[in-house]
């Protein structure tokens, strides 16, 4: 697991994850694609094969305003502009163009296309014309002292991008002599019309750029992302040969570039389907189902006999069911959408009864105490008969109605006592950052079990990792360690609380969605999830994006009414940036143990607040 408190000081930064799903929201309106995600890298930037736009990094360390309204530009830039008006078929043509400095060409064709773009957007689309001032005022101070910097060390490419930006900006600069002279032609931009204007004049500046200009650009101001020729594989399936396949349409524009990957990514989750297509067992080619008697036993099955060998078949099956992979198929947010993930119970293994029972001498006041004072309060919010009030059952006694001013003749009978109508799930970080806490940690789950079991609430527990080794590309198993389940009703798991064990890494966002799946198809009307971790999410491809896609889990899940808390285990004091952190994450819901020793009284008072609004809704 990632640690918060980082070695250097300017690693030490996390994406803010409420106002980059703000932008991403914004991102799927404007370009009307609700599947389109949102990341941010050192420049703006296309990944159609991830259904990705990225923010430019550029517009951290500045004052908010400027910041947020920098966040927005690019996001009106690539999402209204870039995706329905830049013509992929003239920025593929440019592209196959020959010249001794492609780098410089690429990015004097996307700054071009980012002026004409960007005038278009505001006409459209009044509102955003702050922005785009900020936008390019800021960016205006970038390249005048980038310019400066790169006349010094004669870096001629790479001043000739920054000077092209500010003679738009209509900032009178210069470079050197000749080169000057071909910013007369450059501002022939002012009338472009379409991608293919922009491309013809940047094409016309190229060879007498290469004539003055010794070297290609050095540094990266602007890159469009995946190469444009990068298109989405053709699906055939078996049967069907290549050349009976319909020719596809050209893409032409960036919108239609993301479509294209987004219907083979939802081909992709179709694997039954696929399967059934590609792989039947009819053999009606061979003969019809007549033969079919003749092959080999394929699979059995078993049957619904009641004798004794049933429920053993059962208890295997559900075994083998355990043991089976189950795909993500993006259910459970696109960060994981590599994700397999299996589920099995934790086997006990010999334990210290000593240690189990020390434990829970110790915690037994604790726990009748809770206990006592909810009883105590469940009994307060049992109403007695009230007499003499200005609402409820109208009294027999109806003399006040005569002789009192303000007469008071109704009364309201004894509220039954209720049930708690709560349901509570626990998810335990079974990181390999977890080993050093695992006592403190059993002892916390061992307390939240007794009490709830004592309560007689239904409630889950379960351990998560990702098996880090295995992890790659195209897949990253997942594994869920189950504790106690609610069928398990009041039956004491403590011996398997025991033998938790910490394994590799942690991928929250993943856990929480997870859980949620199952809490939410509970009818209780009070629903708790609880999430005991040590650190930073921490996975495979999962840094940055493995913050905001636990911090979007969150808020979807809270959206589904269910409240998350979680509580943070560390054996040093709490630093005001980790706190700061898991506020984003977790809202207000973040509780902190300063020390290990303070884990379970973290954890008895989250039971205590939970409970508290419980009752109080009676």
């Amino acid at each position: 697991m990632t640690s918060i408190n980082r070695f250097i000081q300017f690693n030490n930064e996390t994406v803010d994850t409420r106002l980059l799903s703000r932008m991403e929201k914004l991102a799927r309106a404007l370009a009307c694609a609700p599947y389109l995600r949102l990341t941010t890298r050192k420049l703006w930037e296309f990944r159609p094969s991830e259904g990705a736009i990225s923010m430019s990094v550029f517009w951290r360390h500045r004052p908010k305003e400027i910041e947020q309204l920098g966040y927005l530009s690019d996001i009106y830039l690539m999402s209204a502009g870039f995706w329905r008006h830049f013509d992929l078929l003239a920025w593929r043509d440019f592209q196959m163009t020959r010249t001794k400095l492609p780098e410089l060409a690429a990015q004097l064709l996307l700054l071009a296309e980012e002026f004409r773009l960007s005038d278009l957007v505001v006409a459209e689309r009044p509102g955003t014309q702050k922005a785009f001032q900020v936008r390019e005022q800021t960016v205006s101070g970038f390249h005048a002292d980038q310019l400066k910097q790169n006349r010094q060390k004669a870096f001629w490419a790479d001043a000739f991008i920054n000077a092209a930006y500010l003679k738009l900006r209509g900032r009178d600069v210069s470079v050197s002599d000749g080169v000057d002279e071909l910013f007369f032609t450059w501002t022939e931009l002012f009338s472009a019309e379409s991608t293919v204007d922009s491309a013809r004049i940047v094409t016309k500046l190229l060879p007498r750029l290469e004539y003055l200009l010794e070297a290609d650009a050095l540094h990266t101001y602007y890159t469009f992302g995946e190469a444009a020729e990068k298109t989405p594989p053709t699906r055939y399936h078996e049967g069907i040969k290549a050349d009976q396949a319909e020719p596809e349409d050209e893409i032409e524009t960036i919108e239609e570039w993301f479509q294209s990957w987004h219907r083979e990514t939802q081909l992709d989750d179709a694997a039954a389907l696929e399967y059934e297509l590609e792989r039947g067992d009819s053999k009606l080619a061979e003969g019809g189902r007549e033969e079919e008697g003749s092959g080999e036993v394929e699979q059995t099955g078993t049957g619904d006999s009641k004798g004794e060998h049933r429920e053993d078949n059962d208890a295997e099956e559900r075994r083998k069911d355990e043991r089976r992979p189950k795909k993500a198929y993006g259910r459970f947010g696109s960060a994981n959408d590599g994700v397999v993930y299996y589920e099995s119970r934790i086997d006990p293994v010999t334990q210290d009864r000593q240690q189990l029972l020390k434990w829970r001498s110790e915690q037994a006041p604790y726990v009748r105490a809770l206990l006592k004072e909810m009883q105590k309060r469940m009994q307060q919010r049992e109403e007695s008969v009230r007499t003499n009030l200005h609402a409820g059952r109208l009294s027999k006694k109806l003399l006040p109605l005569v002789t009192d001013e303000r007469p008071k003749p109704f009364y309201r009978k004894t509220a039954p006592s209720k049930q708690l109508d709560a349901v509570f799930t626990l998810l335990i970080d079974g990181s390999a950052s977890m080993v050093d806490k695992l006592d403190e940690t059993k002892q916390a789950v061992l307390l939240f079990h007794d009490v709830l079991r004592a309560l007689r609430i239904p409630h889950e527990i379960a351990l998560f990792y990702e098996d880090a080794y295995e992890a790659g590309d195209t897949m990253q198993p997942n594994y869920f360690e189950w504790i106690h389940k609610f069928a398990d009703g009041t039956i004491d798991h403590a011996e398997q609380i025991l033998s938790l064990d910490a394994h590799e890494d942690n991928r929250d966002g993943f856990a929480i969605r997870w859980m949620a799946d199952r809490v939410k198809l509970r009818p209780e009307k009070h629903r708790f999830m609880l999430v005991f971790s040590d650190g930073e999410p921490s996975a495979y491809n999962y840094a940055d994006n493995g913050v905001v896609d636990t911090a979007q889990a969150v808020a979807e899940t809270e959206k589904l009414g269910i409240e998350v808390m979680h509580l943070f285990l560390s054996r040093e004091p709490t630093s005001e940036e980790q706190a700061a952190f898991y506020r984003m994450l977790y809202g207000n819901k973040s509780v902190s143990a300063d020390s290990l020793e303070q884990f379970v009284d973290q954890t008895l008072r989250l039971l205590k607040r939970t409970l508290h609004l419980v009752i109080q809704a009676l």
